[in-house]
């Protein structure tokens, strides 16, 4: 049986011993997947249900991982704690997609983030994307045209271009993050200095992620964060160990 807290890839390891332990061409179409989504919580049950003469009878859902003997795994949906004192761990957790959205605002929890970021050696391997320069295609031009067909395309390729997953956006995020930490000449060991690094990062970002202008200050930092969270979460801005070990380890004799 597979248990955890969610989204850490239970469901993933399960579908994975569910594929090695395919023996014949025939079990294929039998074998049951377990559902995989970035979302904690995808996994809703341990249980199905199955009609008998009317009434819904409980049936564990379970993988069959190999054969003579059979062997099945069951995926358990995600578990935690009811009550979490801790705000770092809480933190932590939402970060990583353990708990969702929602329970910590997207501007604090992007300023955690860039507080891990800015403390680690991440960003000095984006001194390529520097955008000290002047930037090319930062924002579309749009040009009137009569043409329905033209306007569709423009209209396409605005989309594409507001696309912060798209490499030239993400390249801007890193050297806006790269730019902004290099220029920055104070002490972010310190609190405050840490804080002012950070709110300048944030305001940098809305360009790089071409966040339109006229919105209202609460607006600008919950679509950044967003955004910046999401390329976060899928590995585009490096990976982070939040946890770290103690240098020293004292094994019992």
């Amino acid at each position: 049986m597979l248990v955890g807290i969610p989204n850490v890839g239970k469901s993933a390891l399960a579908n994975s011993l569910h594929q090695m332990g395919r023996i014949s061409a025939a079990e294929k179409g039998r074998l049951k997947h377990a559902t995989v989504s970035p979302q904690p919580g995808e996994t809703k049950d341990i249980s199905s249900f199955k009609q008998y003469n009317g009434v819904f009878h409980a049936q564990h859902l379970h993988l069959q991982i190999g054969s003579h003997p059979n062997i099945y795994l069951l995926d358990t949906p995600g578990i935690l704690p009811r009550m979490i004192h801790d705000a770092e761990l809480c933190s932590k957790l939402v970060l990583t997609g353990a708990i969702r959205d929602g329970l910590i605002e997207q501007k604090e929890l992007a300023r955690y983030f860039l507080t891990i970021l800015n403390l680690s050696d991440q960003y000095k391997k984006w001194a390529k994307f520097s955008t000290n320069e002047d930037r090319l295609l930062s924002f579309i031009e749009h040009k009137e045209e009569d043409s329905i067909s033209s306007k569709l395309e423009m209209r396409q390729k605005k989309q594409h271009m507001m696309d912060h997953t798209q490499d030239l956006i993400v390249n801007d995020v890193r050297g806006t993050i790269f730019d902004t930490i290099s220029c920055f000449d104070g002490n972010i060991e310190l609190e405050e200095d840490m804080i002012k690094l950070m709110e300048a990062e944030l305001v940098a970002l809305r360009e790089a992620f071409r966040v339109p202008q006229g919105l209202g200050e609460y607006v600008y930092n919950r679509v950044v964060g967003v955004k910046l969270l999401d390329l976060y979460r899928t590995g585009r801005l490096g990976h982070y160990t939040l946890d770290t070990l103690p240098l020293t380890l004292h094994h019992p004799l």
